[in-house]
């Protein structure tokens, strides 16, 4: 999206304020995500090895920020995307029962990222994934899931709130849930993104079921990896996909704002069928997608949480680059210093 430069911008927090008010927010949410979802701190790579099919594809068209490794014969390493498949071989190997998982500080470049209010070449955010049962692998526990997540946001609005009383709340009580195809029901005119605006407009907070299968018109309302996600599986509200994003109003941009990207896991059946859609039944020879055929790897359900999204977000910023250090192109940043945002 092109820069958005909210009219009249008042800076509520000075950026040493801004920077105690990030370590708080950062501290609190790991905390309560860790007791809400039952899940432990374990440490993170930074890159893993290429060809392992471990490495999250995201739409699939992403470049990959890689290297060779000297002493390894240059075989290529690569800067992770996401955490998405790595945190599964994670919680087979360490055995971690059915409610329990794991978390961790997820730390990407993605190079190929247009740099603008929301997005930024760096990328930070908590990746979670939790062990389930063959029972949990439906929409209820997914939107259990959901609530519970949205919930901690809400309640570090409040803390936010008590601190900075100017800086009030905006998310509504309740999250509303709603799958792609009624979306594209609601509004067949509009574009998926400006679906996801009207509909968060409207209700405040929403979560956007079954993103990544083909929808009535013939495209996904956006893309998904085949291999973490499972958007093919019938649910019980008669469309499919057990997976969505977690989708707010931005009333600093005027704008949806995806906060997480989540879901319930491929099993073996959803596994074949989406790498079959996406013409990527080679991948099944891979490290990974040979594990999950080989029920080496639990059933789980996990997702992204973006820390400078969140802290963005609740505090009213109108750019990320007011929350993290990255590089952005000098007519951005003159453009920013202009209008009040000063980026850090």
């Amino acid at each position: 999206m092109a820069l958005i430069i909210p009219k009249q911008y008042k800076l509520k927090l000075l950026p040493e304020t801004t920077e105690q008010a990030i370590k708080t927010l950062k501290v609190c949410f790991q905390e309560k995500l860790s007791k809400s979802l039952n899940l432990r701190r374990v440490t993170a790579p930074l890159f893993v090895l290429t060809g392992t099919g471990i490495n999250d594809d995201l739409n699939g068209c992403e470049r990959a920020v890689s290297f060779p490794i000297k002493c390894m014969g240059d075989r290529k390493a690569e800067v992770v995307h996401s955490l998405a498949k790595w945190k599964r071989v994670k919680l087979g190997f360490y055995g971690i029962a059915p409610g329990y998982g794991l978390y961790t500080d997820m730390n990407a470049i993605r190079a190929d990222e247009e740099l603008d209010n929301l997005h930024s070449l760096y990328v930070d955010q908590w990746d979670w994934e939790q062990t389930i049962r063959p029972e949990d692998r439906n929409l209820d526990y997914l939107k259990e899931v959901v609530r519970k997540i949205y919930a901690l946001v809400r309640e570090l609005e409040q803390m936010v709130y008590s601190s900075f009383p100017h800086i009030t709340p905006v998310l509504p009580e309740e999250i509303t849930f709603i799958h792609s195809e009624e979306l594209l029901q609601q509004y067949p005119h509009l574009t998926p993104r400006e679906r996801e605006a009207e509909a968060a407009k409207k209700y405040g907070a929403i979560f956007i079921i079954g993103i990544g299968n083909e929808l009535s018109n013939g495209e996904p309302h956006d893309g998904r990896a085949p291999d973490y996600d499972d958007w093919t599986t019938p649910n019980a509200d008669g469309y499919t996909g057990l997976n969505g994003d977690i989708i707010l109003w931005n009333q600093t941009l005027e704008c949806p704002f995806e906060l997480s990207s989540m879901g319930i896991r491929v099993d073996k059946t959803a596994l074949l069928q989406q790498l079959k859609k996406r013409n990527c039944t080679e991948r099944t020879g891979l490290e990974f997608h040979k594990a999950l055929l080989n029920d080496a790897l639990p059933l789980s359900i996990g997702g992204g949480i973006g820390q400078s999204r969140l802290c963005m977000f609740l505090l009213q910023k109108a750019h990320i680059g007011e929350v993290q250090a990255s590089i952005w192109p000098e007519e951005q940043i003159r453009k920013c210093a202009e209008n009040n945002i000063h980026l850090l």
